[in-house]
């Protein structure tokens, strides 16, 4: 990773993230509960955010199953633009933790963050790229006014070179952090690694 960016609040820095509810202890969690976080994450067993949705094994089981799908799918919108895509809805919504993990992947897979900087500072304006620009746009206007996209917002994507797949693997990249960001914002709370 680069130089650490800290601007408007926002980080590529590596966070952690502290629950408000109580955890399960991975030591007293059902076989059931092990299961689903051994299937989740790597990192599932460690993590505060895991832990506290494992209370509900299931619908942790479902939440991960479609994150993976939608964030990991091999073809269509690529890996470092659906990460794009995720750190300006974590823009977006306010979310600093989504916004720092999400900022890290893009530059992991894209090797540069000079787009994060942009979108840290004012999200209207980021895009080093025509096709950047309007899928940073089209993540904004989907995050704040959902039911006013129509035809013509799609439209602008297909103008910047994406087809029907990438444009599916977009809105649910950005959909999936409509609940997502709100799942971290009111469970927890980002921990700055001082």
């Amino acid at each position: 990773m680069s130089e650490p960016i800290r601007i408007a609040g926002f980080t590529n820095e590596v966070l952690g993230w502290k629950a408000w509810l109580p955890t399960v202890s991975v030591d007293q969690a059902s076989p059931e509960q092990t299961a689903v976080l051994e299937e989740s994450h790597p990192q599932a067993k460690v993590s505060d955010y895991y832990l506290t949705l494992i209370h509900q094994p299931e619908i942790l089981r479902q939440r991960s199953l479609a994150f993976n799908a939608i964030m990991y799918a091999p073809g269509g919108l690529s890996r470092a633009e659906r990460e794009l895509a995720s750190a300006v809805v974590s823009r977006i919504n306010q979310c600093v933790y989504c916004c720092s993990v999400h900022a890290q992947r893009f530059e992991q897979l894209a090797k540069r963050n000079d787009v994060i900087a942009q979108v840290f500072a004012d999200p209207a304006t980021a895009g080093t790229t025509p096709r950047e620009r309007a899928i940073v746009q089209f993540s904004i206007d989907l995050t704040v006014d959902p039911a006013n996209i129509d035809a013509v917002h799609i439209a602008a994507l297909r103008e910047h070179g994406l087809e029907e797949g990438p444009i599916l693997d977009l809105i649910h990249a950005i959909s999936i952090f409509a609940w997502a960001n709100r799942l971290m914002l009111n469970l927890g709370e980002p921990v700055y690694n001082v």
